[in-house]
């Protein structure tokens, strides 16, 4: 069942959908999205393999997409009270309090998200806005295309470039003490 057309997009509507077609919901607003490129799919699969190999028998989670995350919800809210669902390529939740049945509620560890032709401005921007809003402490942008990654700490409210490393690189996980990836295995 396709969203109904209405102005304002909850949860609730979110849940009621069919499957076909996956979206977000940005404050109230359906964002269909595009299925990721075959390489897409490979950087995403190898930062997933990395960071669960990492986590095995560590008390954090890490989800790669479709993992909805409710940025926003709060206690007591019910589906009809969100309106904001993402679903970041990867997601790393340390809080497991903030995890239940249909995914996270409130601002995950970490989020990376990478980059498609018609993705970029929106992770750049949008999804930027709204993790710095959230309070995700750590988010990556990864660039398949110069093959490079971002990441932004959250300081003081505010996301600051701390890093860009390239394919040869390792690059140290901020929110996950100890952890490292080999973005030569990333970029291949």
């Amino acid at each position: 069942m396709a969203l109904p057309k209405e102005e304002r997009y909850t949860y609730t509507d979110y849940l009621e959908q069919d499957g076909k077609e996956r979206i977000e919901l940005i404050d109230g607003v359906p964002r269909m999205m595009v299925p990721p490129s075959r390489e897409h799919q490979e950087i995403s699969g190898e930062l997933y393999r990395q960071l669960a190999n990492f986590l095995e028998g560590k008390p954090c989670r890490v989800y790669a997409a479709p993992f909805g995350v409710r940025l926003f919800e709060r206690a007591g809210d019910g589906p009809e009270d969100v309106d904001t669902v993402v679903e970041p390529d990867i997601t790393v939740v340390c809080d497991r309090s903030k995890l239940d049945a249909q995914g996270c509620k409130g601002a995950p560890s970490m989020i990376i998200e990478i980059l498609s032709p018609s993705t970029q401005r929106h992770d750049r921007l949008t999804k930027l806005n709204l993790y710095q809003r959230a309070g995700v402490r750590e988010y990556w942008i990864v660039n398949p295309e110069d093959r490079t990654v971002q990441v932004m700490l959250l300081e003081n409210g505010i996301y600051r470039v701390t890093d860009v490393r390239t394919a040869g690189d390792v690059i140290k996980v901020n929110s996950l003490e100890g952890c490292y990836l080999e973005l030569e295995k990333v970029f291949r």
